[in-house]
C-alpha cells in the first residue's frame, strides 16, 4: 500500500496510530518534538510516557473500561500488549510499571521499519500530506495556532472545565423536581432536574466544600489563574458564603413543589443528550479529589445515593470542539486529509486516547474507504460522542455505559444489563472485522 501518514505527537494516541498504520501496510512518520522541546509534564524523550496515573482503569469483566480495552486487544493494539507485559499487581485495575511500559512502547516503535521517527516540532499543516494530530493536552503554542487557523480559533479550547455526571437511575426523584426557570424552555418541556436546598442544608454544604481536599497539580496550572467562566465551585465559595446562591446555585424562577416556595439554593441537573440516562451537574466543575467529590456532592438533596459516571475537574488542556469539526472516523470535515486523536480530540483517559489513535491510524490508511466503527461498540460509541455531541456544551468524555446505545428490552438487573451490552458490543466488533478484513 505504501501510503505515508504523518503523525504529530508521540504519546499514547500517536504511537498506537503509527503501529496501526504499519500493520495495515502503510508508512508512518512520527513527529515528536521532545527532547528538543519539552513540555511542563514530560520528563523524558521516550514515547507514550505516562505523566499522571499509571493505571489504565479496571479489568473487571463487563465494566465499560474493560470493554474498551477488550475491543482494543481484539484489534491488535500495541499499547494494550505493552500494558500486559508491564503490569504490576493492583487488584482489578490494569496498572503498569511506568518505566517498563514506556520502554516497551519505545522499543517497538523504534524497531519497526515502517515507522520513521522525526524529532521535530510540527508547526504547519499547509501541505497536502495526510496528518494525524495527536499532540495531546499540552500542544505547543505554534501547533495550537496552526490548528486554530485551520479550524477557527473559537473551536479550540485551552482550559478544561468539566462538571460531574451522575447516573439518572440513582437520582431521588421524590426530592429532585423537573422545571425550567420561570417555566421557560426551548421546546416546551422541563429541561432540568432541580435539587433544592433549605438554608441549613446549604450552610452545611458550603462548610464541607470549603474543607474538602483539592487535587494536587501534576502540571503547572498557570499559578491557578482560572477563567471566570470555569471557576471551580470551591473557588466561588471562597468569595463569600452566599456567592454560590447568586451563581451556579441560584434558585430564581424555581418553585419546589413539596413546599410551594422558592428553594434557598438549588443545583440544576441537565440531561446529557448524547449520553443515555445521565445528568450533568450544571456549573459544578471543581478541583476536589474524587473521593471528596463523592462525599460532598452526595450532600446535595436528591443525590444522597448518586453514582458518578464522571467527576468534575478543571485543568489546563488543549482540545478542539470535535462535534463541530470531526466525523465519526475522527477525520476533519473541512480538510479530509487531517485526522485528530487523543486528548486533543476531546477524550479523557489513557485508554480512550489509545482507542482514538487506533481509529485515526486505521482511518488514515483506508483513506476514502474508511468506515466508522459500529455504534454498539465502545470504540464506536466514543467516536459517536466525539463527533455527535452538542457542540454548544461539548465536554471531553471517558468511556462509560451511558455512551453506548440502550438495549431494546433491558434486563432490570444492572449487572445482567451491562453484561448484555458488552456481549452485543463484542459481537458487533466481530462482524465489523469480518466485513472489513
Amino acid at each position: 500500500m505504501n501510503r505515508e501518514i504523518h503523525i504529530a505527537g508521540g504519546g499514547l494516541a500517536g504511537c498506537e496510530a503509527a503501529w496501526q498504520i504499519a500493520r495495515a501496510g502503510g508508512r508512518a512518520v512520527l513527529h515528536e518534538m521532545r527532547p528538543e522541546r519539552q513540555t511542563p509534564a514530560h520528563k523524558t524523550a521516550r514515547f507514550a510516557e505516562l505523566v499522571c496515573s499509571n493505571s489504565l482503569k479496571t479489568e473487571q469483566e463487563n465494566a465499560a473500561p474493560w470493554l474498551l480495552k477488550e475491543e482494543l486487544r481484539r484489534l491488535g493494539s500495541l499499547l494494550m500488549e505493552c500494558a500486559a507485559k508491564t503490569r504490576v499487581p493492583a487488584g482489578h485495575a490494569l496498572t503498569v510499571d511506568r518505566d517498563l511500559f514506556t520502554g516497551e512502547v519505545t522499543r517497538a516503535i523504534e524497531s519497526d521499519p515502517a515507522i520513521e521517527i522525526s524529532r521535530d516540532e510540527v508547526v504547519s499543516l499547509t501541505d497536502d500530506r495526510t496528518w494525524i494530530i495527536a499532540s495531546g493536552p499540552l500542544t505547543s503554542d505554534a501547533l495550537a495556532e496552526e490548528i486554530a487557523r485551520i479550524t477557527g480559533s473559537q473551536r479550540l479550547f485551552f482550559y478544561d472545565s468539566i462538571s460531574p455526571i451522575v447516573d439518572a437511575e440513582t437520582i431521588d426523584l421524590s426530592v429532585a423536581f423537573r422545571a425550567s426557570r420561570y417555566g421557560k424552555s426551548l421546546d416546551g418541556t422541563d429541561d432540568y432536574l432541580n435539587c433544592p436546598f433549605d438554608r441549613a442544608q446549604y450552610e452545611a454544604f458550603v462548610d464541607a466544600l470549603l474543607a474538602a481536599q483539592s487535587v494536587p497539580a501534576h502540571i503547572e496550572q498557570d499559578n491557578a489563574r482560572y477563567f471566570e467562566a470555569c471557576l471551580p465551585i470551591e473557588e466561588i465559595a471562597r468569595r463569600g458564603r452566599d456567592t454560590l446562591r447568586f451563581g451556579p446555585m441560584k434558585p430564581m424562577g424555581l418553585t419546589d413543589p413539596r413546599t410551594g416556595r422558592r428553594p434557598y439554593a438549588v443545583v440544576q441537573l441537565r440531561a446529557e443528550n448524547a449520553r443515555a440516562g445521565s445528568y450533568n451537574l450544571v456549573g459544578f466543575q471543581n478541583h476536589m479529589r474524587f473521593g471528596e467529590q463523592a462525599r460532598v456532592l452526595r450532600m446535595i438533596p436528591g443525590l444522597e445515593h448518586a453514582e458518578f459516571l464522571r467527576f468534575g475537574q478543571v485543568h489546563r488542556n488543549t482540545y478542539i470542539n470535535a462535534p463541530a469539526l470531526l466525523d465519526a472516523t475522527l477525520r476533519l470535515r473541512m480538510s479530509p486529509n487531517i485526522f485528530f486523536a487523543g486528548q486533543i480530540s476531546g477524550v479523557e483517559g489513557y485508554v480512550e486516547s489509545i482507542a482514538t489513535g487506533l481509529v485515526a491510524g486505521r482511518g488514515a490508511v483506508a483513506g476514502d474507504g474508511v468506515a466508522a466503527f459500529p455504534r454498539q461498540t465502545a470504540i464506536g460509541s466514543l467516536c459517536a460522542y466525539v463527533s455527535g455531541a452538542d457542540p454548544k456544551n461539548y465536554q471531553p468524555a471517558n468511556i462509560t455505559f451511558d455512551l453506548l446505545p440502550k438495549l431494546e428490552n433491558p434486563p432490570r438487573d444492572r449487572k445482567v444489563r451491562q453484561s448484555e451490552v458488552c456481549r452485543r458490543a463484542l459481537a458487533a466488533l466481530d462482524q465489523f472485522l469480518y466485513a472489513h478484513v
